[in-house]
């Protein structure tokens, strides 16, 4: 079969292609690239799934960090190992039923008060008597005639405290911190509650604005309890962050690092062949030898349009320069980058964002001005009134 002699404008390109996908793979998931994605899979390549931007959630307060964060604390050199904490009293947590809470949109009616203040004494002699089990039935009674009364669920939570169902009174000190939020009494048995549990930092938290609020004996003593092992695990989380920043520190500059080294490779290639990146006298279409992206002309996909041409984007600028690669390879930066291309309005929301601004105020500086703004971002809002000759701080590199 005779070799087939490709352009070196067409190869040029393409490898201008490969890079930036290599940066963003994402980007095989726009419908413009259903062609090229649909032929990937035919010959068994993968595809990589669209990212999100969700934050993985943080994990509970105790002593036994999920499993992927325990993995993460690993890899930064700070295993679950690292922290000794003194576990006596901690109980295995309740598993029955939650119990029965009313309906919190009832209002009791006023011939109901008489009979409520019944039901309260009966809890209230039962609970003095240390008859648990008999007050939290009489409190249960209590609450479907009144649901709006904190004081009912937080005296129902200490009774299952001493019944050992953490989980239950935790579930009543939130229904009575949310009819009112400044309830000592709730705030102090959901400490106790995690205490029992084991989730030493929530505990302290909750034991520390209980005695804010209304100094208590037994609330002091209950904090003096958990404090040691809080304060390890504060320590320790504090310990793992700073490590963490270290780390994704490293992450970035070795990120920075590789896409100098494809720039320096993709150079030295460029000047054995005799060609640098050129993409034509007026900017041209970085994917022309693909046939356009679906007639966008030469905008990237999900980049809002910004194809060459006099004030338009040098695409050959912006894969020259490593730092701008490299910040593509951070998920953040390129959702956020396509959010603001698709509707620039979208750039309120990284204004107090210095990482995701500071790159998109370095592209906006390769646009060579748009409507006679220097250094403007295609549909970036500007201010009302503010000069259009002059530079801004934002717009500064």
């Amino acid at each position: 079969m005779a070799s087939v002699k490709f352009p070196e404008q067409q190869l040029t390109e393409l490898r201008a292609f490969v890079t930036l996908v290599k940066s963003q793979p994402e980007i095989l998931q726009q419908p413009e690239l259903e062609f090229f994605k649909s032929y990937i899979l035919s010959v068994g390549g993968d595809i990589p799934a669209a990212k999100t931007t969700e934050e993985p959630k943080s994990c509970p307060f105790s002593g036994k960090p999920k499993e992927s964060e325990k993995m993460e604390e690993e890899d930064a050199g700070l295993g679950e190992s690292d922290i000794e904490l003194d576990v006596t009293g901690v109980i295995e947590p309740d598993t029955d039923s939650p119990q029965d809470m009313g309906d919190l949109n009832k209002v009791m009616a006023e011939e109901d008060e008489e009979a409520w203040m019944e039901k309260k004494s009966a809890a209230m002699m039962a609970l003095s008597e240390q008859n648990y089990e008999k007050a939290v039935e009489h409190f249960t009674e209590a609450i479907n005639m009144n649901p709006q009364s904190g004081i009912m669920f937080a005296k129902r939570a200490s009774c299952y405290l001493n019944l050992q169902k953490p989980n239950a009174s935790i579930r009543d000190c939130n229904r009575a911190i949310e009819i009112n939020p400044d309830s000592a009494a709730a705030h102090k048995f959901r400490g106790r509650a995690n205490r029992l549990l084991g989730n030493w930092e929530e505990a302290a938290k909750d034991l520390r604005l209980a005695c804010k609020m209304d100094y208590d004996e037994q609330a002091n003593e209950w904090l003096k309890e958990v404090s040691p092992n809080a304060k390890k695990l504060e320590e320790h989380r504090r310990k793992y962050d700073r490590l963490r920043q270290e780390q994704l520190l490293k992450e970035r500059q070795e990120r920075v690092r590789r896409a100098q080294e494809e720039h320096e490779k993709a150079a030295r290639q460029q000047k054995e062949s005799g060609n640098a990146f050129d993409f034509g006298p007026d900017g041209g279409d970085p994917f022309a030898a693909f046939g356009g992206l679906g007639g966008m002309g030469g905008a990237m996909p999900g980049m809002g349009g910004m194809g060459g041409g006099p004030g338009g984007m040098d695409f050959g600028s912006l894969l020259s320069d490593p730092e701008v690669l490299a910040a593509f390879q951070d998920p953040e930066v390129a959702q956020a980058f396509q959010e603001v291309s698709s509707n620039p309005m979208n750039y309120a929301k990284y204004e107090n964002n210095p990482k995701i601004k500071s790159v998109i105020n370095k592209l906006a500086s390769k646009f060579g001005g748009m409507g006679g703004v220097p250094g403007g971002f295609p549909g970036r809002p500007q201010p009302s009134g503010a000069a259009m000759d002059e530079p801004t701080e934002d717009n500064l590199d």
